[in-house]
């Protein structure tokens, strides 16, 4: 069995990743590997739209996005021109090593610190006016103050 297992990991004409060697797995890889690269590019195209306020979370969808061409795009070139097999493991393995690092462990911190930042830019534009209209007679002009429209 783990005889089997390095001679299909191995580098051979026998282990080119095509229809013919791996019928259960390259139609799936293929097909996945293309709807994935056009859902990155629509999910990116939505979201900036609706964050683009919000840089930290711009730059995480930008790094999800190129992320996803080129992992979805190496899967894509290794099943057209017939990688060996051993190719599309590592890409799938190096991909998905590549997406939790950035989503739950390089941008995390920025996001809170800019969490940080909005809270304090929000309070202190509380305490602004609060203090601005503590009283209510400040929120109200006064006749003197109106001009008269001739």
């Amino acid at each position: 069995m783990i005889v089997e297992l390095l001679q299909t990991l191995l580098p051979s004409s026998e282990n080119a990743f095509n229809p013919d060697n791996f019928r259960e797995l390259f139609y799936p890889i293929s097909i996945a590997a293309f709807v994935l690269l056009i859902a990155a590019v629509v999910l990116y195209n939505v979201q900036v739209r609706r964050l683009h306020k919000h840089p930290p979370l711009l730059e995480l969808q930008e790094w999800l996005l190129w992320t996803a061409v080129v992992v979805f795009g190496l899967l894509l070139i290794e099943a057209i021109f017939k990688f060996w097999f051993v190719t599309v493991v590592l890409t799938i393995i190096i991909g998905v090593g590549t997406f939790i690092w950035i989503r739950f462990f390089h941008f995390p911190p920025q996001i809170e610190g800019y969490n940080r930042q909005l809270a304090r830019a929000r309070a202190t534009a509380q305490t602004r006016a609060a203090t601005k209209y503590a009283d209510a007679s400040s929120t109200v002009k006064s006749r003197k103050a109106r001009r008269r429209r001739r």
